[in-house]
Protein backbone atom coordinates (compact mmCIF):
# COMPACT_ATOMS: atom_id res chain seq x y z
CA UNK A 1 0.00 0.00 0.00
CA UNK A 2 2.76 2.89 1.24
CA UNK A 3 6.35 2.49 -0.12
CA UNK A 4 7.69 5.04 2.24
CA UNK A 5 6.30 7.11 5.37
CA UNK A 6 7.37 10.63 6.30
CA UNK A 7 6.87 12.75 9.00
CA UNK A 8 7.32 16.12 7.99
CA UNK A 9 7.62 19.91 9.94
CA UNK A 10 5.70 22.87 8.59
CA UNK A 11 8.29 24.03 5.75
CA UNK A 12 8.09 20.26 4.63
CA UNK A 13 11.79 19.23 5.86
CA UNK A 14 11.94 15.81 6.71
CA UNK A 15 12.02 14.92 10.94
CA UNK A 16 11.30 11.12 10.47
CA UNK A 17 11.22 8.48 7.91
CA UNK A 18 10.78 5.04 7.25
CA UNK A 19 11.33 2.77 3.57
CA UNK A 20 9.36 -0.16 3.56
CA UNK A 21 9.91 -1.33 -0.13
CA UNK A 22 13.25 0.56 -1.38
CA UNK A 23 11.38 1.00 -4.98
CA UNK A 24 11.45 5.18 -4.53
CA UNK A 25 14.60 7.02 -4.12
CA UNK A 26 14.89 8.30 -0.56
CA UNK A 27 15.67 11.95 -1.87
CA UNK A 28 11.73 11.70 -3.68
CA UNK A 29 10.02 13.46 -0.42
CA UNK A 30 12.41 16.87 -0.73
CA UNK A 31 10.08 17.65 -3.99
CA UNK A 32 6.99 17.57 -1.40
CA UNK A 33 7.21 21.56 -0.06
CA UNK A 34 7.45 22.40 -3.80
CA UNK A 35 4.58 20.46 -4.76
CA UNK A 36 2.43 21.08 -1.47
CA UNK A 37 2.84 25.25 -2.86
CA UNK A 38 1.57 24.28 -6.60
CA UNK A 39 -1.40 22.18 -5.28
CA UNK A 40 -2.24 24.77 -2.68
CA UNK A 41 -2.11 27.71 -5.67
CA UNK A 42 -3.66 25.43 -7.82
CA UNK A 43 -7.12 24.81 -6.04
CA UNK A 44 -9.87 26.60 -4.93
CA UNK A 45 -10.53 28.07 -1.60
CA UNK A 46 -12.05 25.68 0.75
CA UNK A 47 -11.37 22.94 -1.56
CA UNK A 48 -9.48 19.71 -0.30
CA UNK A 49 -7.07 17.65 -1.85
CA UNK A 50 -5.28 15.03 0.03
CA UNK A 51 -2.66 13.87 -2.50
CA UNK A 52 -0.09 14.93 -5.45
CA UNK A 53 0.88 12.72 -8.38
CA UNK A 54 3.89 13.90 -10.05
CA UNK A 55 6.30 11.85 -11.89
CA UNK A 56 4.67 8.46 -11.23
CA UNK A 57 4.97 8.76 -7.75
CA UNK A 58 1.58 9.37 -5.09
CA UNK A 59 2.48 12.00 -2.16
CA UNK A 60 -1.01 11.35 0.21
CA UNK A 61 -0.58 13.37 3.05
CA UNK A 62 -2.51 14.01 6.24
CA UNK A 63 -1.59 17.59 8.69
CA UNK A 64 -1.74 17.31 12.24
CA UNK A 65 -0.11 19.82 14.91
CA UNK A 66 1.99 22.13 12.05
CA UNK A 67 2.86 18.12 11.11
CA UNK A 68 2.85 16.61 7.46
CA UNK A 69 2.62 12.89 7.53
CA UNK A 70 3.03 11.79 4.12
CA UNK A 71 3.19 8.21 2.46
CA UNK A 72 4.78 7.57 -0.92
CA UNK A 73 3.51 5.05 -3.04
CA UNK A 74 4.05 4.09 -6.63
CA UNK A 75 1.17 2.11 -7.77
CA UNK A 76 -2.20 3.21 -8.10
CA UNK A 77 -3.22 2.43 -4.18
CA UNK A 78 -6.42 3.37 -2.88
CA UNK A 79 -6.14 6.74 -1.32
CA UNK A 80 -8.68 6.92 1.03
CA UNK A 81 -7.17 3.52 2.87
CA UNK A 82 -3.84 5.37 3.28
CA UNK A 83 -5.27 8.05 4.64
CA UNK A 84 -7.29 5.86 7.00
CA UNK A 85 -3.63 4.79 8.31
CA UNK A 86 -2.18 7.48 8.55
CA UNK A 87 -5.03 8.57 10.85
CA UNK A 88 -4.55 6.20 12.71
CA UNK A 89 -0.71 6.51 12.92
CA UNK A 90 -1.11 9.87 14.36
CA UNK A 91 -4.26 8.33 16.71
CA UNK A 92 -1.90 5.47 18.21
CA UNK A 93 1.33 7.70 18.64
CA UNK A 94 -0.62 10.44 20.71
CA UNK A 95 -2.18 7.89 22.64
CA UNK A 96 1.61 7.36 23.55
CA UNK A 97 2.98 10.62 23.78
CA UNK A 98 -0.01 13.00 24.50
CA UNK A 99 0.30 14.83 22.23
CA UNK A 100 2.24 14.00 18.46
CA UNK A 101 4.16 17.20 17.55
CA UNK A 102 7.80 18.40 16.42
CA UNK A 103 9.17 18.04 20.52
CA UNK A 104 7.67 14.74 20.61
CA UNK A 105 9.05 12.93 17.15
CA UNK A 106 12.95 14.00 18.00
CA UNK A 107 12.56 13.03 21.88
CA UNK A 108 10.63 9.86 20.78
CA UNK A 109 12.12 8.22 17.84
CA UNK A 110 13.11 4.91 18.52
CA UNK A 111 9.67 3.97 19.50
CA UNK A 112 8.14 5.62 16.31
CA UNK A 113 10.42 3.25 14.29
CA UNK A 114 8.78 0.55 16.51
CA UNK A 115 5.75 1.95 16.19
CA UNK A 116 6.29 1.86 12.30
CA UNK A 117 7.36 -1.26 11.88
CA UNK A 118 5.02 -3.25 13.82
CA UNK A 119 2.09 -1.18 12.62
CA UNK A 120 2.74 -1.95 8.67
CA UNK A 121 5.18 -4.67 7.09
CA UNK A 122 6.36 -4.11 3.47
CA UNK A 123 3.82 -1.49 3.16
CA UNK A 124 0.61 -3.28 4.29
CA UNK A 125 -1.01 -2.47 7.68
CA UNK A 126 -1.28 -4.84 9.94
CA UNK A 127 -1.62 -4.02 14.07
CA UNK A 128 -3.44 -0.47 14.72
CA UNK A 129 -5.37 -1.17 17.73
CA UNK A 130 -2.99 0.99 21.04
CA UNK A 131 -4.29 -1.27 23.43
CA UNK A 132 -2.43 -4.56 21.82
CA UNK A 133 0.63 -2.05 20.75
CA UNK A 134 1.38 -0.90 24.18
CA UNK A 135 1.61 -4.42 25.53
CA UNK A 136 5.04 -5.13 23.78
CA UNK A 137 6.01 -1.91 22.43
CA UNK A 138 6.98 0.32 25.86
CA UNK A 139 8.41 3.73 26.75
CA UNK A 140 11.13 2.18 28.77
CA UNK A 141 11.02 -0.95 25.76
CA UNK A 142 15.07 -0.45 24.68
CA UNK A 143 16.20 -0.61 28.74
CA UNK A 144 14.59 -4.09 29.18
CA UNK A 145 15.62 -5.96 26.66
CA UNK A 146 19.33 -4.56 27.05
CA UNK A 147 19.40 -5.47 30.21
CA UNK A 148 19.32 -9.43 29.58
CA UNK A 149 18.18 -11.69 26.67
CA UNK A 150 15.76 -13.51 29.47
CA UNK A 151 13.79 -10.23 29.46
CA UNK A 152 13.58 -10.29 26.05
CA UNK A 153 9.59 -8.81 24.99
CA UNK A 154 7.62 -11.96 23.26
CA UNK A 155 4.43 -10.62 21.34
CA UNK A 156 1.02 -11.20 22.91
CA UNK A 157 -1.06 -13.82 22.18
CA UNK A 158 -3.77 -11.21 20.33
CA UNK A 159 -1.18 -10.36 17.44
CA UNK A 160 -1.60 -13.70 16.59
CA UNK A 161 -4.20 -14.93 17.12
CA UNK A 162 -7.51 -14.35 14.87
CA UNK A 163 -8.81 -12.19 17.00
CA UNK A 164 -6.16 -9.66 17.35
CA UNK A 165 -8.19 -7.16 19.32
CA UNK A 166 -8.50 -9.05 22.18
CA UNK A 167 -5.94 -11.16 24.48
CA UNK A 168 -6.49 -14.65 25.95
CA UNK A 169 -7.18 -15.26 29.76
CA UNK A 170 -9.00 -12.54 31.23
CA UNK A 171 -11.03 -13.26 34.12
CA UNK A 172 -13.32 -10.62 36.20
CA UNK A 173 -14.81 -11.70 39.32
CA UNK A 174 -18.15 -9.82 38.35
CA UNK A 175 -19.06 -9.84 34.67
CA UNK A 176 -20.43 -6.96 33.28
CA UNK A 177 -21.08 -4.79 30.16
CA UNK A 178 -22.40 -1.74 30.14
CA UNK A 179 -23.55 -0.14 26.88
CA UNK A 180 -24.91 3.92 26.62
CA UNK A 181 -26.40 5.00 23.25
CA UNK A 182 -24.80 8.52 22.42
CA UNK A 183 -26.73 11.18 20.36
CA UNK A 184 -25.16 14.62 19.47
CA UNK A 185 -27.43 17.43 18.33
CA UNK A 186 -25.80 19.31 15.82
CA UNK A 187 -28.84 22.31 15.14
CA UNK A 188 -29.06 25.90 13.23
CA UNK A 189 -31.79 27.63 14.71
CA UNK A 190 -32.84 31.29 13.41
CA UNK A 191 -33.76 34.01 15.61
CA UNK A 192 -37.72 33.51 15.22
CA UNK A 193 -37.07 29.91 16.45
CA UNK A 194 -37.17 28.19 13.22
CA UNK A 195 -34.99 24.77 12.04
CA UNK A 196 -32.38 25.87 9.31
CA UNK A 197 -30.49 22.52 9.47
CA UNK A 198 -30.22 19.72 12.11
CA UNK A 199 -28.07 16.57 12.05
CA UNK A 200 -27.66 13.57 14.81
CA UNK A 201 -24.70 12.18 15.01
CA UNK A 202 -25.17 8.36 17.26
CA UNK A 203 -22.45 6.21 19.03
CA UNK A 204 -22.89 3.09 20.64
CA UNK A 205 -20.26 2.86 23.32
CA UNK A 206 -19.26 -0.26 25.37
CA UNK A 207 -17.56 -0.88 28.44
CA UNK A 208 -16.50 -4.77 28.27
CA UNK A 209 -15.44 -6.28 31.73
CA UNK A 210 -16.22 -9.68 30.88
CA UNK A 211 -13.90 -13.16 31.31
CA UNK A 212 -12.50 -15.20 28.54
CA UNK A 213 -13.85 -14.78 24.94
CA UNK A 214 -17.35 -13.78 25.08
CA UNK A 215 -19.50 -13.75 21.67
CA UNK A 216 -22.23 -10.80 21.81
CA UNK A 217 -25.27 -10.25 19.92
CA UNK A 218 -27.07 -6.81 19.94
CA UNK A 219 -30.77 -6.48 19.17
CA UNK A 220 -32.40 -3.03 18.28
CA UNK A 221 -35.61 -1.70 18.14
CA UNK A 222 -37.34 -1.80 14.21
CA UNK A 223 -36.84 2.36 14.89
CA UNK A 224 -33.12 1.35 14.56
CA UNK A 225 -33.43 0.81 11.66
CA UNK A 226 -31.50 -0.71 9.22
CA UNK A 227 -34.06 0.11 6.46
CA UNK A 228 -33.34 -1.51 2.99
CA UNK A 229 -33.25 0.96 0.45
CA UNK A 230 -36.42 -0.08 -1.42
CA UNK A 231 -37.97 0.46 1.72
CA UNK A 232 -41.13 2.72 1.33
CA UNK A 233 -43.10 2.02 4.63
CA UNK A 234 -41.69 4.90 6.63
CA UNK A 235 -41.35 2.93 9.56
CA UNK A 236 -37.76 2.41 9.38
CA UNK A 237 -34.79 5.50 9.37
CA UNK A 238 -32.28 4.87 7.12
CA UNK A 239 -28.70 5.21 9.05
CA UNK A 240 -26.04 7.59 7.29
CA UNK A 241 -22.29 7.11 7.65
CA UNK A 242 -22.60 3.63 9.51
CA UNK A 243 -19.08 2.81 10.68
CA UNK A 244 -18.06 0.13 13.17
CA UNK A 245 -15.53 -1.84 15.08
CA UNK A 246 -12.99 -4.26 13.64
CA UNK A 247 -15.08 -6.51 16.01
CA UNK A 248 -17.99 -6.75 14.16
CA UNK A 249 -18.72 -9.46 11.75
CA UNK A 250 -20.07 -7.47 9.21
CA UNK A 251 -20.67 -10.77 6.66
CA UNK A 252 -23.35 -11.10 9.29
CA UNK A 253 -24.54 -7.66 9.88
CA UNK A 254 -25.00 -7.43 5.61
CA UNK A 255 -27.16 -10.32 5.56
CA UNK A 256 -29.16 -10.72 8.53
CA UNK A 257 -28.66 -6.74 9.70
CA UNK A 258 -27.75 -8.57 13.12
CA UNK A 259 -24.81 -7.27 15.15
CA UNK A 260 -22.47 -9.89 16.73
CA UNK A 261 -18.86 -9.62 17.93
CA UNK A 262 -15.92 -10.47 20.29
CA UNK A 263 -15.20 -7.27 22.55
CA UNK A 264 -11.87 -5.92 23.29
CA UNK A 265 -11.73 -5.84 27.10
CA UNK A 266 -12.50 -2.21 28.41
CA UNK A 267 -13.95 0.73 26.74
CA UNK A 268 -14.68 1.14 23.00
CA UNK A 269 -16.89 2.62 20.24
CA UNK A 270 -18.84 -0.09 18.42
CA UNK A 271 -20.48 1.61 15.99
CA UNK A 272 -21.30 5.46 14.69
CA UNK A 273 -24.07 6.98 12.34
CA UNK A 274 -25.58 9.71 11.28
CA UNK A 275 -29.03 11.06 10.32
CA UNK A 276 -29.71 13.49 8.57
CA UNK A 277 -32.63 16.52 8.86
CA UNK A 278 -34.01 15.09 6.04
CA UNK A 279 -35.40 12.78 8.10
CA UNK A 280 -36.34 14.33 11.27
CA UNK A 281 -39.19 17.13 11.78
CA UNK A 282 -37.00 18.22 14.17
CA UNK A 283 -38.04 20.57 16.90
CA UNK A 284 -35.49 22.98 18.73
CA UNK A 285 -34.93 20.16 22.33
CA UNK A 286 -34.07 23.64 23.94
CA UNK A 287 -35.33 26.72 22.35
CA UNK A 288 -33.72 30.35 23.12
CA UNK A 289 -34.75 33.53 22.47
CA UNK A 290 -32.31 36.45 22.72
CA UNK A 291 -32.86 40.17 22.15
CA UNK A 292 -29.91 42.77 22.43
CA UNK A 293 -30.63 46.26 22.03
CA UNK A 294 -27.50 48.86 22.36
CA UNK A 295 -27.74 52.42 22.88
CA UNK A 296 -25.43 54.71 21.76
CA UNK A 297 -21.98 55.25 24.14
CA UNK A 298 -23.89 54.11 26.84
CA UNK A 299 -24.71 50.60 27.52
CA UNK A 300 -25.92 47.06 26.34
CA UNK A 301 -29.10 45.19 27.04
CA UNK A 302 -29.64 41.58 26.47
CA UNK A 303 -33.13 40.03 27.95
CA UNK A 304 -32.59 35.92 26.82
CA UNK A 305 -35.66 33.38 27.57
CA UNK A 306 -34.55 29.64 27.17
CA UNK A 307 -37.81 26.93 26.65
CA UNK A 308 -37.20 22.81 27.24
CA UNK A 309 -39.23 22.15 24.52
CA UNK A 310 -38.78 18.36 25.94
CA UNK A 311 -41.46 15.68 27.95
CA UNK A 312 -42.14 16.83 31.67
CA UNK A 313 -40.48 13.55 32.58
CA UNK A 314 -37.25 14.31 30.98
CA UNK A 315 -34.74 16.78 32.25
CA UNK A 316 -31.55 18.66 30.86
CA UNK A 317 -28.66 18.90 32.88
CA UNK A 318 -25.63 21.35 33.12
CA UNK A 319 -27.28 23.63 30.65
CA UNK A 320 -24.93 26.34 29.37
CA UNK A 321 -26.48 29.11 27.00
CA UNK A 322 -23.06 31.20 25.83
CA UNK A 323 -24.36 35.00 24.55
CA UNK A 324 -21.78 36.51 22.54
CA UNK A 325 -21.33 40.47 23.52
CA UNK A 326 -19.24 43.30 21.90
CA UNK A 327 -15.02 43.10 23.14
CA UNK A 328 -15.67 46.20 24.76
CA UNK A 329 -18.41 45.67 27.14
CA UNK A 330 -17.67 45.98 31.04
CA UNK A 331 -19.56 46.37 34.39
CA UNK A 332 -21.70 43.61 33.54
CA UNK A 333 -24.80 43.69 35.85
CA UNK A 334 -27.15 40.42 35.86
CA UNK A 335 -30.70 39.23 36.73
CA UNK A 336 -31.72 35.53 36.22
CA UNK A 337 -34.76 33.99 36.95
CA UNK A 338 -33.04 30.99 37.54
CA UNK A 339 -29.48 29.72 37.60
CA UNK A 340 -26.26 31.68 37.40
CA UNK A 341 -24.36 33.65 34.88
CA UNK A 342 -20.82 34.54 34.31
CA UNK A 343 -19.10 37.20 32.17
CA UNK A 344 -16.43 36.00 30.39
CA UNK A 345 -14.21 38.65 29.03
CA UNK A 346 -11.48 36.63 27.46
CA UNK A 347 -14.26 35.17 25.03
CA UNK A 348 -16.56 38.65 25.08
CA UNK A 349 -19.39 36.06 26.47
CA UNK A 350 -21.68 35.82 29.12
CA UNK A 351 -22.36 32.08 30.34
CA UNK A 352 -26.00 31.48 32.18
CA UNK A 353 -25.47 28.08 33.71
CA UNK A 354 -28.57 25.75 34.26
CA UNK A 355 -27.86 22.81 36.28
CA UNK A 356 -31.09 20.63 36.15
CA UNK A 357 -33.89 22.11 33.77
CA UNK A 358 -37.21 20.05 33.60
CA UNK A 359 -38.98 19.68 30.75
CA UNK A 360 -41.71 21.79 29.30
CA UNK A 361 -40.26 24.99 32.04
CA UNK A 362 -39.20 28.44 30.39
CA UNK A 363 -36.93 30.95 32.36
CA UNK A 364 -35.37 34.36 31.82
CA UNK A 365 -32.28 36.29 32.35
CA UNK A 366 -31.24 39.71 31.56
CA UNK A 367 -28.00 41.03 31.29
CA UNK A 368 -27.17 45.24 31.60
CA UNK A 369 -23.51 45.93 30.09
CA UNK A 370 -21.53 49.25 30.30
CA UNK A 371 -20.31 50.12 26.51
CA UNK A 372 -17.93 52.71 26.54
CA UNK A 373 -16.30 52.57 23.10
CA UNK A 374 -19.61 52.11 20.39
CA UNK A 375 -20.01 54.09 17.41
CA UNK A 376 -23.14 52.18 15.88
CA UNK A 377 -25.19 50.23 17.46
CA UNK A 378 -26.73 47.87 14.13
CA UNK A 379 -23.05 47.27 13.20
CA UNK A 380 -22.54 45.79 16.98
CA UNK A 381 -25.26 43.67 17.00
CA UNK A 382 -24.35 42.14 13.22
CA UNK A 383 -20.90 41.48 14.10
CA UNK A 384 -22.40 39.13 17.04
CA UNK A 385 -21.61 35.37 16.96
CA UNK A 386 -24.44 33.33 17.17
CA UNK A 387 -25.45 32.18 20.74
CA UNK A 388 -23.97 28.38 21.24
CA UNK A 389 -25.72 26.13 23.62
CA UNK A 390 -24.66 22.75 25.95
CA UNK A 391 -26.69 20.33 27.15
CA UNK A 392 -27.17 16.50 28.22
CA UNK A 393 -30.28 14.96 28.55
CA UNK A 394 -30.15 11.27 30.55
CA UNK A 395 -32.53 8.82 29.14
CA UNK A 396 -33.53 10.20 26.24
CA UNK A 397 -32.88 9.53 22.21
CA UNK A 398 -33.87 12.13 19.75
CA UNK A 399 -34.15 9.43 16.75
CA UNK A 400 -36.07 6.59 19.03
CA UNK A 401 -33.18 3.75 18.77
CA UNK A 402 -33.58 1.48 21.78
CA UNK A 403 -31.54 -1.29 22.55
CA UNK A 404 -34.07 -4.43 22.53
CA UNK A 405 -31.16 -6.91 23.99
CA UNK A 406 -27.66 -7.56 24.45
CA UNK A 407 -27.22 -11.10 24.74
CA UNK A 408 -23.52 -12.46 25.73
CA UNK A 409 -22.33 -15.82 25.70
CA UNK A 410 -19.21 -17.41 26.96
CA UNK A 411 -19.08 -21.42 25.46
CA UNK A 412 -16.03 -21.86 28.06
CA UNK A 413 -17.19 -20.59 31.44
CA UNK A 414 -20.89 -20.02 30.70
CA UNK A 415 -20.76 -17.23 33.69
CA UNK A 416 -23.96 -14.99 34.35
CA UNK A 417 -23.53 -11.59 33.12
CA UNK A 418 -24.84 -8.38 33.51
CA UNK A 419 -25.55 -5.43 30.53
CA UNK A 420 -26.26 -2.21 31.65
CA UNK A 421 -28.08 0.39 29.11
CA UNK A 422 -28.05 4.10 28.87
CA UNK A 423 -29.30 6.45 27.00
CA UNK A 424 -28.03 10.22 26.33
CA UNK A 425 -28.86 12.80 24.01
CA UNK A 426 -26.73 15.68 24.09
CA UNK A 427 -25.55 19.07 22.48
CA UNK A 428 -22.98 18.75 19.26
CA UNK A 429 -20.37 21.10 18.52
CA UNK A 430 -22.75 23.34 16.68
CA UNK A 431 -26.24 23.89 18.21
CA UNK A 432 -26.86 27.22 17.98
CA UNK A 433 -29.04 29.87 17.67
CA UNK A 434 -28.83 33.25 15.95
CA UNK A 435 -29.62 36.68 17.21
CA UNK A 436 -32.34 38.92 17.12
Amino acid sequence: MASQIHFLDIKGKSLLSRDYKGDIPSNTIEKFPLLLLELENSIEEGEYKPFINNQGINYVFINHNNLYICALTRKNENIMAIIMFLSKLVEVMTQYFKSLEEESIRDNFVIIYELLDEMMDFGIPQITDTKILKEYITQDYYSLIKSSPQHLLTPPNAVTNAVSWRKDGIFYKKNEAFLDVIESINMLINANGQVLNSEILGEVKIKSHLSGMPDLRLGLNDKGIFTSEGDTSGKGIEMEDIKFHQCVRLSKFENEKIITFIPPDGEFTLMSYRLSSAQFLMKPLLLVNCRMKVHKHSRIEIVCSIKAQIKKKSTANNVEVIIPIPEDADTPKFNPEYGSVKWIPEKSCLVWKLKTFPGGKQFTMSAELGLPAVVDSEKAIANNKPIKVNFSIPYFTTSGIQVRYLRINEPKLQYQSYPWVRYITQSGEDYTVRMK
